[in-house]
């Protein structure tokens, strides 16, 4: 069974969060991430995504459902990370339900730039 590994927005900045991904089993990693993405939470987001897509051909799930806010320093994080998977021949997948969240990638620019499911894909691992 999938160890589950939540990220709230108050342990972004309590507690390390570089932690490296389970690299073993099939599917991608899954990092599910709750709370705000903002500019207090987007330097420790972006160093455990920087983690996480450093490895060659990254295959990185970010569950956005339990996420109550991004702003851009967030949108940021979630391109840097997009753009170090694909420069490593990996990909990156946003999860979300949120029509604001959807909203907000069309007002910027962003719709059709990043892969979107309305549900995780199956089987994945989750990061630890």
């Amino acid at each position: 069974m999938p160890e589950n590994h939540e990220l709230p927005g108050s342990a972004l900045l309590a507690g390390p969060v570089a932690v490296p991904a389970r690299e073993d089993g099939p599917g991608p990693t899954v990092l599910t991430l709750r709370g705000e993405i903002d500019l207090l939470t987007a330097p420790a987001l972006s160093e455990r995504l920087d983690a996480l897509t450093a490895r060659p051909r990254p295959d990185l799930v970010l569950d956005l459902r339990p996420t109550e806010f991004i702003d851009c320093a967030g949108l940021g994080a979630l391109c840097r990370a997009r753009n170090r998977a694909l420069a490593r021949g990996g990909r990156l997948c946003l999860v979300t339900d949120s029509a604001r969240f959807l909203r907000m990638l069309r007002l910027t620019g962003l719709w059709g730039v990043f892969e979107v499911r309305s549900r995780l894909p199956g089987p994945a691992r989750r990061a630890g």
